[in-house]
């Protein structure tokens, strides 16, 4: 790799952290990611699907002198929205008024998203830049939710993390639609128990 050669993996792979995966022994394993697979930088089929199935994410930024603060973001299913191949945007909705994303944006505007598929044991890092943008009219939200604004980020790299570690979490709906299908199967056995049961009487 030559002093001019740049590779995706370097939005995370600074020159201090390949310094740890030299001393750690994984420098060589890293090396051959960054020149061959390499992490992706648009929005393929198969990360749309996943981001427009979520109903939460991490956002993380950073104050202009390295203080990082993370938020959850969250809404309905399709609340991320795909822009163009390099850009998704959601809403902002407001929240308890510390501004503190808003304030690391004006100074800092490197992003991080994480977003977890806990059912399916996937996670997904997107690195990038945003913004926040204004609407020319507030729009509802969540019945009486007011937004005001949308974040928009342009990604400059995302990568798929490995399945380790991930807890068994499953959605609400997820269980009572499995319980109800349940429930459902109970109710035709026990009605095909109370059936057998007067045939024996006969």
């Amino acid at each position: 790799m030559t002093s001019t050669d740049q590779y995706t993996t370097d939005v995370a792979f600074t020159k201090s952290v390949k310094q740890v995966q030299e001393k750690l022994g994984s420098r060589a394993m890293m090396e051959r990611l960054e020149q061959s697979e390499r992490w992706q930088t648009t929005v393929t089929p198969d990360l749309a699907k996943f981001l427009q199935a979520r109903t939460s994410i991490y956002l993380s930024t950073a104050s202009a002198d390295g203080r990082p603060y993370m938020q959850h973001r969250g809404g309905p299913p399709c609340f991320i929205r795909i822009v163009d191949e390099r850009t998704l945007e959601f809403d902002d909705y407001p929240g308890n008024r510390q501004y503190i994303t808003l304030g690391n944006l004006a100074e800092n505007d490197q992003v991080l998203i994480f977003a977890m598929d806990y059912e399916q044991k996937q996670r997904i890092k997107l690195w990038g830049r945003a913004k926040l943008v204004d609407l020319p009219e507030p729009k509802k939200a969540f019945g009486a939710t007011q937004v005001i604004r949308v974040l928009q980020f342009e990604i400059e790299a995302w990568d798929v993390n490995c399945k380790s570690y991930l807890p068994d979490f499953y959605r609400r709906e997820t269980v009572e639609l499995a319980t109800k299908k349940m429930a459902a199967r109970i109710a035709e056995l026990e009605t095909e128990v109370a059936r057998l049961r007067d045939a024996l009487k006969r």
